[in-house]
């Protein structure tokens, strides 16, 4: 089998994908491979939906060999290490790889051990999660008759921040249409400070947390998970100790213990695992002290290795890990490497930080988080054609798009190396 290649790129996820399908409609004499051992590609946004029983989990999945660009060499294989100043990565099945160019896409993984309990009780029982099997979510959710529904996301970065907050909404209306609101406490129990950190759409968010009666817990970050007797365990990271006040009688029948420790009942527990970068790039001297792909935050560039680019939910961005963030960063990947082939500067450096986060807050209700690495709203004017004149407001408009729009544009153009 061959092994030397002009550009090697490491994962055939959305950023992978999209990638060779642009260097390839600028070049299509480039040789390109694409190191990932997976037999089906996701369409992971969706799983909000499929989470609530509004979208079917099989129609987010089509076989990687149907989304591999023509042109491109597969190599059905997983990467075990990088050695960038070699010029090499390593595979498990096919030995090593030598490359002018290397991109690497892989995404994160999920990292339940992280939290003691959760591997255990993850995906059984009423612990769930979207990140993993979000039709066991729906389950849970149809199952469900009243008590403590705990959502809750930790301290790590995870892919598409706004997602546990999302399906808390969605359960609060769910709930709501089957007359079980009054039964329920819903909890929403972040280590953030904020419920959303653009405030145009952190207003929204806030009525839309009034309208269903949630429980909004910020500074809480969840630490245990006591399976057996459906409790969980936060820790209270308010940066100024005694903030957290637990009192005798609450709703949620929470208790406190010491200063900083807060136990919890549940009849339902969301949760989005610990997420970190997979272990072959941990590894590598690719990464910076949090374990992520240190890449300079506006070329995508790396900063040690000229020859090497970053982009997706491994690179170590101060922004959302999103599909739409990384629709922003493919055409600058892109452009400097094409530069770099043709003995010219990698001189873009115009990715500043746009990211995307589609706030579904009830069945037929959503708002559309759009921002930049300062945290300004920054909504697509094209929005305006959908009649949409404040895309921060929820608007019903705005859930079709997430449904049927987001995702036609992604199978149909986004893989297919159209700039959209």
């Amino acid at each position: 089998m061959k092994n030397a290649f002009q550009i090697v790129i490491i994962g055939g996820g959305t950023a992978g994908i999209m990638t060779a399908a642009q260097l390839l409609k600028a070049n299509s004499k480039l040789d390109i491979a694409i190191v990932d051992p997976s037999d089906m590609h996701y369409y992971q946004p969706a799983w909000t939906l499929v989470g609530a029983g509004d979208f079917k989990l099989s129609k987010t999945a089509r076989s990687m060999a149907s989304v591999m660009p023509k042109g491109v060499k597969w190599i059905k294989d997983k990467a075990t290490a990088i050695h960038a100043a070699e010029n090499k990565v390593d595979t498990a099945e096919n030995g090593s790889l030598t490359y002018d160019f290397l991109v690497v896409a892989p995404g994160l993984v999920m990292a339940p051990e992280l939290i003691p309990g959760l591997k255990e009780s993850l995906g059984k029982g009423v612990v769930c999660s979207n990140y993993t099997d979000p039709e066991h979510t729906w389950e849970v959710l149809r199952s469900f008759k009243g008590g403590n529904a705990i959502f809750t996301q930790p301290t790590t970065p995870i892919k598409c921040g706004g997602a546990p907050q999302k399906i808390a909404y969605l359960a609060a209306d769910y709930l709501r249409k089957k007359n079980l609101l009054d039964k329920s406490e819903i909890i929403f129990a972040t280590p953030g400070s904020v419920i959303f950190g653009v405030p145009e759409i952190r207003r929204t968010l806030m009525h839309v947390i009034d309208r269903y009666g949630i429980h909004f817990k910020p500074f809480y970050a969840p630490e245990s998970i006591d399976h057996e007797n459906r409790v969980i365990t936060f820790k209270s990271v308010h940066p100024e100790e005694n903030q957290c006040v637990v009192n005798e009688g609450n709703d949620i029948g929470e208790e406190m213990h010491g200063d900083m420790t807060i136990k919890m009942p549940y009849d339902m527990l969301h949760i989005a695992p610990p997420q970190q970068a997979p272990r072959f790039v941990r590894e590598s001297d690719l990464v910076n002290v949090a374990g992520w792909l240190d890449v300079d935050i506006n070329s995508l560039q790396h900063k040690k290795y000229s020859n090497v680019f970053g982009l997706g939910d491994v690179a170590a961005l101060p922004t959302a890990k999103t599909g739409a963030a990384i629709r922003k960063q493919v055409p600058v990947v892109v452009g400097n490497l094409l530069s770099l082939i043709n003995n010219k500067a990698a001189s873009d450096s115009s990715y500043k930080g746009y990211s995307s986060c589609p706030l579904v807050t009830g069945y037929g209700k959503m708002t559309l988080a759009e921002f930049d690495y300062e945290g300004n709203f920054t909504p697509d004017p094209k929005l305006k054609q959908m009649l949409i004149k404040d895309s921060s407001r929820e608007h019903w408009r705005l859930y079709m798009l997430k449904k049927y729009g987001l995702p036609y544009l992604y199978w149909n153009k986004m893989l297919k190396g159209q700039k959209v």
